[in-house]
């Protein structure tokens, strides 16, 4: 009998770059409770005025970047998960998307047949949310309850702290180092504020000083996103060597009037060319495949907003991908859990 399968599973895209696609994809991600956490009728209201515009904009940028394969987001993981498969001795190895396809319910069908009893789930998020890791996690978990699935999941936590994914970050990062440049921004996805209180265990550390996140500790820095994005970054610029002032951290990607989690991506961008900034390096390393976020709103419009405000030159780094060294620390991540 198989022992242990490995079920890697990312975010997701839609089927196509076609403004219905786009919006049928929406619809699945925006009405997730823990995407937009408002009560039902609220967050169908919301939603339902998202839908009116957006997908015809969120459709024109996908088109920017939508490979001849397919979604680049899909293809990476999928590139990923074939090159896991002789690297996991212990049974198969599939990919899922918690939204859009290919699905989780498909993934877990398939191993099921395969008389898979163990499921080694590794939600492919370096730092944990709820609207990232919990979400794929219940859902994953609500499938085997709702087909009756002979499975049981061994969930891989959030590895921002993991040697083996700093070493990895390092070994994509070094060569774009090793040519010289005048500042690396770490360009994390954001939250919304609300999402970090939330999770706050403690309900009295998060946001309530100028240095929270580089002083939590212990169930605050397991739970806070903002928290672990900083780890990364000290993590990774030890690592390079790098000294405080060539480097900061910024977040991307806001959506609707919430307050979201800051300094913002767009503000950073503009400050370090007001600085004198002129070779400009950006990685996101709250992504580990190459994406919308990635490859459209920060390798085009940040790096149009950048030149505009006078900088010279843009680098972005790409994500861990399929990457060799990320290859072997996925391993060893998920290998812990059977161990």
């Amino acid at each position: 009998m198989t022992r242990r399968a490995l079920l890697l599973v990312n975010l997701g895209s839609p089927a196509s770059p076609e403004v219905a696609d786009v919006r049928r994809y929406l619809n699945e991600f925006l009405m997730d409770p823990h995407v937009v956490d408002l009560p039902w009728p609220l967050r169908r209201l919301l939603v339902s005025l998202i839908l009116i515009k957006r997908p015809e904009a969120s459709a024109h940028a996908y088109k920017s970047i939508w490979w001849p394969q397919g979604s680049p987001l899909v293809e990476i993981t999928r590139r990923l998960q074939q090159a896991v498969v002789p690297a996991w001795p212990h049974g198969p190895v599939e990919m899922a998307m918690r939204y859009g396809e290919p699905s989780v319910a498909s993934a877990l069908r398939r191993l099921a047949e395969q008389k898979v009893r163990e499921v080694v789930f590794v939600p492919l998020y370096p730092q944990f949310a709820d609207s990232t890791v919990t979400t794929c996690i219940e859902q994953a978990q609500r499938l085997i309850t709702e087909q009756g699935l002979p499975l049981s999941l061994n969930v891989v936590p959030p590895f921002f702290n993991q040697p083996a994914y700093h070493h990895a970050l390092a070994s994509t990062v070094q060569p774009h180092v090793a040519e010289g440049f005048d500042h690396l921004l770490f360009s994390y996805h954001g939250l919304p504020e609300r999402h970090l209180h939330k999770t706050d265990p403690s309900k009295t550390h998060c946001l309530k000083g100028a240095d929270c996140c580089q002083q939590a500790s212990g169930p605050v820095l397991d739970s806070c996103y903002r928290a672990q994005c900083y780890a990364t970054t000290e993590a990774l610029a030890k690592r390079l060597g790098l000294a405080k002032e060539f480097y900061s951290v910024a977040f991307q990607s806001r959506l609707g009037r919430a307050k979201w989690i800051e300094p913002y991506t767009e503000e950073a961008i503009d400050a370090l060319a007001k600085r004198g900034v002129k070779r400009l390096l950006v990685m996101c390393p709250a992504f580990v495949a190459d994406c919308l976020e990635t490859l459209e709103e920060i390798g085009d419009r940040a790096r149009e907003q950048f030149l505009a405000a006078g900088g010279e030159e843009f680098r972005l780094i790409p994500c861990l991908n399929d990457h060799p060294a990320w290859v072997d620390a996925l391993v060893k991540i998920a290998g812990y859990r059977v161990e």
